[in-house]
């Protein structure tokens, strides 16, 4: 049965949002008919998404809509309820999210989060901007069925709910998902139904999704899709499925662009990281062997858990980053060897996840040196190359060794921007199909 109900105010923004959490592994079912849904058909559905076709009609149409598609999709299954509306605020946003808070009841409360930071969709001070223009200087201004004048948000569900609204702002984020948390209740204990959140980032959706959770208050998402992934990301395990293909991506570099990407991708889709202690790899064998081994433990025992499993060094982050120096008299060698000793680890690591478990079918690797070693370690011939993913990251699979076929995309450590690192799995995911 369905744990995430999502009623759109129209088609392409539900399949939008549907195509969100299909990336995160969610069976995502657009319904666009109530008197042919057959609530058993939906047995396997982690999500439905439901268009009302609501976004130009008259306000009290809108609320009848969706009033009506949400008495008959709640569920005591359902841990994540959303309100699609528009990523620029057109439509009948106070209707449709009062007709939602009707249905529910009295405990639960809007959270507005209308940001799309990829389509360049953010609230900052409670305004609006669509690619760093106010949302009222844009073409929306003059849209000819549903115009916006006014670029606060606030005002604009105030205008149109009969519910008391409130707004917090970049200040209140800044303090960590706690403090949050307790802003969210505080605005709720003095009557707020709609609570309006600043957001200009993912890191900031997840942030409001963190601090929703620890509030352990009953909410509405209110947003164009992206803080709703986030939300269902964090409350949502997606159904067991007959095959599932599962993703590994081994990064050892450590440049300054590697530690941006790394978090772009874990705030961005259901991952379990694992950093290697890159220390433990030089102070002795035995100290080598043990992490390695500590390493595959931990991502095969999340692996049922999870399609995207990482496994990083921890030197994307500086307080982390090793002498070479020092390792080089110790162990009285080269640099170059040095860092094969480390390249090699990662390259066993990887190994023994594909030997151990055998649903791992895509790799991503960062970084020429690890690149190789990983393939040396699989006997791997070479790469069949197919695509080129974005520049300078190359889409192939593996020729001829213990797991020829297997797809991999590599990557060099300093390529790309933020988003690099997350585009590449998520071409991978789907070439696998998931």
């Amino acid at each position: 049965m369905p744990e995430c109900v999502v009623i759109a105010d129209d088609l392409t923004g539900a399949n939008a949002t549907g195509v969100l959490l299909k990336k995160m592994n969610y069976n995502a079912y657009t319904v666009m008919n109530e008197e042919r849904i057959e609530l058993s058909s939906l047995e396997n559905c982690d999500c439905v998404l439901y268009p009302t076709d609501s976004r130009g009609v008259e306000p009290d149409i809108a609320y009848n809509r969706v009033y009506n598609v949400c008495e008959l999709l709640k569920s005591e299954h359902v841990k994540v309820y959303a309100n699609r509306i528009d990523s620029t605020l057109r439509g009948n946003l106070g209707s449709e999210t009062d007709a939602m808070l009707d249905s529910l009841g009295e405990d639960y409360t809007a959270i507005v989060a209308p940001c799309f930071p990829s389509s360049g969709r953010i609230l900052l001070g409670g305004y609006m901007l669509v690619n760093g223009q106010l949302l009222h200087k844009t073409d929306i201004a003059i849209d000819p069925k549903t115009p916006v004048a006014v670029s606060e948000a606030e005002v604009l569900f105030k205008e149109q709910s009969k519910y008391p609204v409130s707004s917090i702002y970049t200040k209140d984020m800044m303090k960590g998902k706690h403090y949050l948390a307790d802003r969210i209740k505080e605005e709720i204990q003095k009557g707020s139904r709609i609570i309006i959140c600043d957001c200009v980032t993912q890191e900031d959706l997840d942030l409001i999704a963190d601090a929703v959770i620890t509030s352990r208050k009953k909410i509405i998402a209110v947003d164009p899709g992206v803080f709703t992934a986030a939300l269902s990301r964090k409350l949502i395990k997606p159904s067991e499925k007959a095959e599932k293909s599962r993703i590994l991506a081994v990064v050892g570099s450590v440049h300054p662009a590697t530690k941006g990407q790394m978090e772009d991708l874990w705030l961005s889709q259901r991952t379990h990281n694992v950093f290697v202690q890159t220390k433990e790899l030089l102070d002795s064998k035995e100290a080598r062997d043990k992490e390695i081994q500590r390493v595959i433990h931990e991502i095969l025992a999340e692996s049922g858990k999870n399609v995207i499993s990482t496994v990083t060094g921890d030197g994307i982050y500086p307080e982390n980053r090793i002498d070479f120096n020092y390792y080089k008299s110790k162990l009285n060698c080269t640099m170059d060897e040095v860092t094969q000793i480390i390249n090699e680890s990662f390259a066993e690591i990887a190994y023994q996840i594909f030997k151990k478990e055998d649903s791992y079918k895509g790799l991503y690797t960062s970084g020429g040196d690890i690149t190789v070693s990983v393939c040396r370690r699989f006997d791997t011939a070479g790469l069949d190359l197919l695509d080129e993913v974005l520049p300078l990251a190359a889409y192939g699979r593996l020729l001829k060794g213990e797991f020829e076929g297997i797809h991999i995309i590599t990557k060099g450590g300093s390529q790309g921007q933020k988003d690099a690192i997350n585009r590449c799995v998520t071409y991978l995911k789907e070439k696998l199909y998931i």
